[in-house]
């Protein structure tokens, strides 16, 4: 583990957002350490790709119909995105904003986009917006805690 990762200082942090309150609140949380650590800020939605006629957003399982309900979903996945934007600049952070559309599971595609990007820690809710319950954390955020390579925030 390199010195700086030692200390705690995160030089680039991961939110993965859903729009639930639980993801709205990780948020808040990796913002304030970009603050105190001036590290860079990525938000994501991640947009599961279910065959040809189902998407999935972060911590959820959506039937649509066709390119109209992908459209819909990333619209507003959009907003969120950009309400997060708007919450960074207000703190003096700048966060770079994206929507991920993914084959693979939703913790797949955020643990390989935070590998790919070279995050130093992953902010996640522990529960999205499916209302299934674990016993400690939702399966999105135990799922990114059990393949990260980098540490992750729970946020509960």
């Amino acid at each position: 583990m390199s010195e700086e990762k030692a200390k705690g200082r995160f030089r680039k942090i991961l939110v993965g957002i859903d729009g639930s309150e639980a993801s709205i609140d990780a948020s808040r949380y990796a913002i304030a350490i970009a603050k105190k650590y001036n590290s860079q800020l990525i938000a994501i939605f991640v947009l599961h790709m279910h065959g040809i006629r189902s998407v999935s957003s972060t911590f959820i399982t959506a039937p649509t119909y066709g390119v109209e309900g992908f459209e819909e979903e990333k619209r507003g996945a959009q907003e969120w995105l950009d309400k997060i934007r708007v919450e960074g600049h207000a703190e003096g952070i700048d966060i770079g904003t994206e929507i991920v559309e993914g084959p693979t599971s939703v913790e797949a595609t955020i643990v390989d986009y935070a590998e790919r990007e070279g995050t130093d820690l992953i902010v996640i809710g522990t529960r999205g917006r499916t209302g299934f319950k674990r016993l400690l954390l939702g399966s999105v955020a135990l799922g990114v805690v059990t393949y990260s390579h980098c540490p992750v925030m729970v946020v509960k």
